[in-house]
């Protein structure tokens, strides 16, 4: 397919707290895409080293890219001040995590997938686990879109699994995983609200755009074609996240079903309790 049949300008914002192993990856497979980027804006959220980053030459020798430094605000915050500084652009905005790593034609069949579907506002696809000090694929699937079991919990579907083709079928997700967001632009400067709620500091606020996105009309879509790798080393080992991260995914929970009514609530509520009162 030829970059002219497709016709969408694409801008890509990364934001990063102390991905001085992963950053220098994801730009490297950024640059290797098969068709131009036309921006792209990293955001680094209160490294607390920073050194490695004026030392990637090509946040500041290739056109359209660029480096951005705030303090600690958020992941979600982040991308909103990026994508203000970016001036709201239409074409395909593209949010990605510095763990995640595109294939070289990600981004053209990303655009194709949006132009074929008019009434998608995100598309994405397959996560693979990715190991980045071994350098190497997992085997395993990180994401196949989020979804919720019967009483409330979310999860990433297929997470852990080895891939076999067990999620082929394009299809419409209830939520996407914010580790890589393709967004029609157009959709997003319609918006009244910023792209994330400021009131999500960490984890969650990918769901809460999904619902929002999702009540607007919009579909979020799935198609498996689609495929990146997203490293996510902490999944390994639930007792090594930190207490306080713990404790915001649940307080998130809450936070999320308050925004958006549900009876799940009491599910958040409880997993919030439990994790306060039993450090689970």
């Amino acid at each position: 397919m030829l970059w002219g049949d497709i016709g969408m300008r694409i801008h890509v914002i990364v934001v990063c707290h102390n991905a001085a192993v992963e950053l220098p990856i994801c730009l490297s497979h950024l640059e290797r895409q098969s068709v131009p980027i036309n921006s792209l804006l990293v955001v680094d959220c209160g490294s607390s080293e920073r050194g490695y980053l004026q030392r990637l030459d090509n946040l500041t020798s290739r056109p359209g890219w660029g480096l951005l430094l705030t303090e600690n605000i958020g992941y979600g915050p982040g991308n909103n001040l990026a994508y203000n500084s970016l001036g709201r652009p239409d074409g395909m905005v593209v949010f990605l995590n510095p763990d995640t790593f595109l294939p070289p034609d990600y981004l053209a069949q990303a655009v194709a997938v949006l132009k074929e579907n008019p009434g998608a506002a995100v598309v994405s696809g397959m996560l693979l686990g990715f190991d980045p000090l071994e350098n190497r694929a997992t085997g395993r699937i990180d994401s196949t879109g989020i979804f919720r079991r019967w009483y409330g919990r979310w999860y990433d579907r297929g997470q852990g699994e080895v891939e076999s083709g067990q999620y082929s079928l394009i299809e419409a997700l209830p939520a996407v995983c914010g580790a890589l967001l393709c967004c029609r632009g157009k959709v997003l400067q319609e918006m009244v609200e910023p792209v994330f709620d400021p009131d999500f500091f960490l984890y969650k606020e990918d769901i809460e755009l999904s619902l929002r996105l999702r009540a607007a009309g919009w579909q979020l879509l799935y198609d498996p074609r689609l495929v990146a790798w997203h490293c996510r080393g902490w999944r390994k080992n639930r007792r090594q996240v930190p207490r306080r991260l713990k404790l915001l995914a649940a307080t998130n929970e809450v936070l999320l079903y308050r925004k958006h009514p549900s009876g799940y609530l009491l599910w958040a509520l409880l997993k919030l309790l439990a994790v306060r009162c039993l450090r689970l």
